[in-house]
């Protein structure tokens, strides 16, 4: 097979399950992560339908995420009296099946530690391709040649930058930014029963305070043109995230007054990844880092299928690029519409009084349940080729 040499940037959940399925079929994987370390914990991720099942099954750790799987939570939606005003059912918002991304990525990377080379605390600083691969510099590590670059590094993905151009380019938008802070109920309670778990959350016009759901202890999004700021300067992103909910009743000063001491700080903007060609050359791009959608739904589903996808069509190809790359594409352009072409900001936090009084009228109406009903029926569930039984033939 040619080809073998591979590096792959990003160890959170595409990385990992691309390197899975590498080394399973004799390619020689390294894995560049710029964390010091796995990253434990983290929010809630969630799979559904038949595709994403088949392909967990496929990977052999269907059984290890039921054992570390989450409860579904609904959130009860208050206003600043503390009323309950609306209720989203974690039936609409969990999928079949939840995990908290840290310990997902931790039962993939247990799969691949062995055969694959992690890079902890690195990062690519510059990508040349020539006639026979890619010469690849990093900020700490010796330059070396690969024959093939994945990346997997998320919506603010290096590679792409690095191969593709500036982030500007393909990464719209979507007029919300969303903040985490804080373990979830399921990591800082990691024994507690899977049952259905509620948690609460205030909506005024453009903003939303949520406290104990799924994805983190503090949860918010609010509306807002794109921001400018240090990605690495935590401090003056909490900043940001004070400014816009001062004055706002209900818990949100004591949730304030907490951000500080939080672990697991995260903010960001809502954003979704277009691209006409996510594979150029020697370098392809999986998961967010290619087709992101940020909060819409099933982003860790189309990461594990696009892997999934993207090794075994290399693996078919025995190692053409040329050949794999453009199959894996046309592949991912079809299931990629899984991800939704809406973002969630203008749902989870409408933007006036009068978008939220229609929110809580329609999340009580039988339209709604028509449409979670809609939806439960149309996965867009899509067949996929057995790679395994296909390369285990050739």
């Amino acid at each position: 097979m040619r080809n073998t040499t591979v590096l792959i940037s990003g160890a959170s959940i595409a990385g990992p399950a691309l390197a899975y399925w590498l080394s399973r079929y004799g390619f020689d994987v390294t894995v560049v992560e710029k964390s010091p370390a796995l990253r434990a914990g983290g929010q809630a991720v969630d799979f559904t339908g038949h595709t994403h099942m088949t392909v967990l099954e496929r990977m052999g750790i269907l059984a290890d995420i039921e054992r570390r799987r989450t409860g579904k939570t609904d959130m009860v939606i208050v206003d600043e009296g503390g009323n309950e005003k609306a209720r989203i059912s974690g039936d609409f918002t969990g999928g079949d099946l939840e995990i908290l991304r840290g310990d997902l990525a931790d039962v993939i990377y247990q799969r691949t530690a062995r055969n694959c080379r992690y890079l902890f605390g690195d990062t690519i600083t510059a990508l040349t391709e020539t006639a026979d691969g890619v010469h690849v510099e990093f900020a700490h590590a010796p330059a070396q040649r690969f024959d093939l670059v994945f990346g997997a590094d998320g919506i603010h993905s290096r590679v792409r930058k690095l191969a593709f151009g500036p982030e500007q380019k393909f990464v719209k938008h979507q007029g919300h930014y969303y903040c985490l802070a804080g373990a979830s109920k399921w990591e800082s309670q990691p024994d507690a029963p899977r049952e259905r778990a509620v948690s609460y959350a205030l909506n005024t016009p453009g903003h939303l305070a949520g406290l104990g759901n799924s994805k983190a202890a503090q949860m918010y999004m609010f509306a807002s043109p794109q921001l400018d700021y240090d990605r690495d300067d935590f401090d003056a992103q909490r900043r940001i995230v004070a400014e816009q909910f001062a004055g706002i009743g209900w818990e949100v000063p004591r949730m304030l007054a907490d951000l500080p001491h939080l672990d697991g700080f995260y903010l960001d903007s809502l954003s979704k990844v277009t691209m006409k060609n996510f594979v150029q050359g020697r370098v392809a791009l999986v998961g967010d880092a290619g087709y992101g959608n940020t909060l819409a739904g099933f982003g860790s589903g189309l990461a594990i299928v696009g892997a999934y996808v993207l090794a075994g069509e290399l693996a078919a190809a025995d190692g053409d690029y040329t050949v794999a790359f453009p199959r894996y594409q046309e592949m991912m352009k079809r299931t990629g519409k899984m991800a939704g072409a809406s973002s969630p900001g203008a749902f989870l936090a409408p933007e006036t009084a009068l978008g939220l009084r229609f929110r809580n009228w329609f999340l009580g109406s039988r339209f709604f349940a028509m449409m979670v009903k809609s939806a439960e029926k149309s996965k867009n569930d899509i067949d996929l080729k057995n790679y395994p039984e296909i390369v285990a033939a050739r």
